[in-house]
């Protein structure tokens, strides 16, 4: 029985839920991308920040011709160090094919040896040297080519030397054959 009131009661309740008038709901307002303002959670950046994104470049044929040269392959090398500064236009890239260029130079079994052009170049290359982070072959090359400039520059100066002290041994040579001339009265032959 008390079920019976039960469900009699949850019948009236529903009835009158659905008999009851309902009113029109009007759409949502539609509203433009324009009207949303996004808040990012990001730190502000400083006034002073000239933010720049690196300039990156490919190193692929400077890595190529760096093997190459390993190989013993110099024409090659060069070749692939000329078309690593065809592709990439930053001025780092330009200097360190030139250094690349100028290390192959002074290299006594490379096709391109010539002592001059190397400490030309080399000396060129110091007075123009850009910033940013050089390949660590290029480092080596640098080194190397610095060690070849003071190596040289030592040979210059021991030729000097060597040129002076020729021409002192060559006077004292002189002063003897008169010394002897002038005290034994007879010359020389």
């Amino acid at each position: 029985m008390l079920q019976k009131l039960i469900l009699i009661a949850l019948t009236a309740v529903l009835a009158a839920c659905a008999g009851a008038p309902t009113e029109p709901v009007d759409p949502p307002e539609q509203r433009s991308p324009e009207d949303v303002k996004l808040t990012l959670n990001l730190p502000e950046e400083a006034d002073n920040c000239i933010c720049q994104s690196p300039e990156a470049n490919d190193r692929t044929f400077l890595e190529r011709g760096m093997e190459t040269l390993a190989d013993g392959e110099y024409i090659e090398a060069v070749q692939y160090f000329q078309r690593y500064q065809r592709l990439e236009q930053l001025p780092l890239a330009q200097w360190e094919g030139d250094l690349a260029i100028a290390y192959v130079s002074m290299l006594p079994s490379s096709p391109f040896f010539d002592v001059n052009a190397a400490l030309r170049a080399y000396t060129d290359l110091q007075s123009r040297e850009p910033e940013g982070q050089k390949h660590h072959s290029i480092v080596i090359m640098q080194q190397a080519l610095e060690s070849f400039v003071l190596m040289e520059r030592h040979i210059w100066d021991l030729e000097s030397r060597t040129d002076m002290l020729q021409e002192d041994l060559d006077k004292r040579e002189q002063a003897l054959k008169r010394l002897r001339e002038l005290t034994l009265g007879q010359p020389e032959d």
